[in-house]
């Protein structure tokens, strides 16, 4: 078993929990990209802690948080009860000011690094995945460090670039020889994997991209929050890359601003 640790209990950690959850019990392998990693399947993570800021998630058993308010993807499958109880986690800059009617902290004790890192070796977690708030870039470099000082592998899936940058922590995962990997990830089938494979199919069939541009438009938490600008930067700059990596003049196309992909509205 792979024991996979959470860190913000949002849509995505719903989506992951309850997909973890059906392809442990279906037969049918349809929409997973590779059935096999090495001698690992699906069905062999298994979810052992959890922690979040939210007075709707803190306390409450991890199969429940994922859908509490103000979570909305649909139940699609019944989760048992997971025996982890989400824990309080510390907010630093994990919470934009105008999110603070969606995400209201709860009322306890912050954990200092010192009491992450006991968590995770007391709880066997083998690997720590982040999944805050977009803009997080404190707080996910407390988390970070946590891991590497825990020695547990730490998956970055939010746009704060620690492994594919310089980073400190980067260098401090490397020498502890402690796998670190990010940053941001994609959706399945979401815009900028699209815009990615048009902007391939461009250079396949011998032609090159001038100009291009994404909008993307959504009405889920993680847009509203970034409608602030200051935590959308990073976002931009991953999408932006994404797409223009694709090119054979990516540092061209980016300088001279000449592919823009990013969140653009709330509704």
């Amino acid at each position: 078993m792979i024991n996979v640790g959470l860190v913000g209990i949002g849509n995505i950690a719903s989506m992951l929990i309850q997909s973890v959850e059906y392809y442990r019990r279906s037969d049918s392998t349809f929409g997973l990209l590779h059935e096999l990693i090495g001698r690992y399947r699906v069905g062999d993570i298994r979810f052992s802690y959890a922690i979040d800021i939210s007075r709707e998630k803190v306390g409450v058993d991890l199969s429940d948080a994922i859908f509490a308010y103000p979570n909305m993807v649909r139940r699609f499958i019944d989760i048992p009860k997971l025996g982890v109880t989400v824990r309080m986690g510390k907010v630093l800059d994990g919470v934009a000011p105008h999110m603070l009617e969606d995400f209201r902290p709860a009322h306890l004790p912050e954990p200092s690094l010192k009491d992450i890192v006991r968590d995770l070796i007391d709880n066997g977690v083998d690997i720590l995945v982040n999944l805050l708030p977009v803009g997080s870039e404190e707080a996910s470099r407390f988390y970070a460090k946590a891991a590497v000082e825990a020695g547990v592998a730490f998956v970055n899936a939010i746009p704060v670039f620690i492994a594919s940058s310089n980073d400190t922590i980067r260098d401090y995962a490397f020498k502890n020889k402690t796998p670190i990997l990010g940053d941001d990830i994609k959706g399945q089938l979401g815009s900028t994997i699209i815009h990615r494979a048009l902007a391939s199919l461009v250079k396949m069939r011998g032609a090159r991209v001038i100009e291009t541009y994404q909008l993307n438009i959504g009405g889920n938490t993680d847009f509203k929050n970034m409608l602030l600008l200051e935590r959308l930067a990073s976002k931009k700059e991953s999408k932006t890359m994404a797409v223009a990596s694709t090119q054979d003049n990516p540092e061209e196309l980016i300088r001279e601003e000449r592919v823009y992909a990013g969140p653009s509205g709330y509704i």
